[in-house]
């Protein structure tokens, strides 16, 4: 078996609040490998964004390790690109300089790359709008832009954190099938955050269910479906098996 790209390790994490502790991790194991897309479900409240913030360096541990890309987390990680549920443009600059803010961060020469930006925006559909501001762009335009921003510097890992929570069902699972298509041509490592079992079945390799707080995890689902999968692969029998399978075990926790 290679070795994980992210390995987390008996993870605990526990908040102060109002004087009280309040546990949202405890005992979280977890490998992903690397080109592997794996999404993380759970009840609301159950500890997934807090998760991704810990592997991306956002959050301290309170107990356990988190190591990535073999290295142990003790801050933000520059190996990995974050896409959160509302794409965060800067309303005064156009598609493209939002798409190159990262490159300003980090303080690389933007010539350089421009072409970088210009593929990724085309390889999204937004070729022709690099010159627009954001107010004139749909919502799925706008996290288009988004994930567009986050690949520019080309990092190895994409953490989304319910990235298209805020979008409505259609462009939802336009998105979903854009994402893969996306990261079929680029081949990231993805950790992807949702509320919906259908998004995380249809786009992912393996499926991981969380229990309500403190987050522990239930089950590591393996989704064995052909890729690349298309609208009708929603339609096969056994993917409403895997929807059911994780729905099962998202409720058996919540009642016990």
């Amino acid at each position: 078996m290679p070795d994980p790209i992210i390995a987390l390790r008996d993870l605990g994490k526990t908040f102060i609040l109002d004087g009280q502790p309040l546990a949202a991790l405890s005992g979280v194991s977890l490998d992903v490998y690397h080109e592997e897309f794996v999404s993380i479900v759970g009840r609301s409240g159950c500890g997934k964004s807090t998760l991704v913030n810990i592997v991306a360096g956002l959050l301290p541990v309170s107990a356990g390790e988190v190591r990535v890309q073999g290295r142990a987390v003790t801050g933000p990680v520059d190996s990995i690109g974050m896409i959160f549920q509302s794409p965060v443009l800067l309303p005064w600059r156009t598609v493209l300089d939002n798409v190159l803010l990262p490159v300003e961060i980090l303080g690389l020469p933007r010539e350089p790359t421009l072409q970088a930006a210009r593929e990724l925006l085309a390889l999204a559909g937004l070729a022709d709008f690099e010159r627009a501001y954001p107010h004139a762009l749909s919502g799925g335009m706008q996290q288009r832009v988004a994930i567009c921003r986050a690949l520019v510097v080309d990092p190895p890992i994409l953490i989304m954190d319910e990235p298209f929570g805020a979008l409505d069902a259609m462009t939802r699972e336009e998105m979903g099938l854009e994402l893969l298509r996306i990261w079929h041509e680029r081949r990231k490592t993805v950790i992807f955050v949702t509320h919906s079992i259908s998004e995380a079945v249809f786009l992912s390799d393996r499926v991981v269910v969380m229990t309500p707080r403190p987050g522990r995890v239930a089950e590591v689902l393996a989704i064995d479906l052909p890729r690349p999968r298309t609208m009708a692969t929603r339609a096969l029998p056994r993917f409403g098996e895997y929807e059911g399978r994780v729905r099962e075990r998202i409720f058996e926790h919540e009642h016990g």
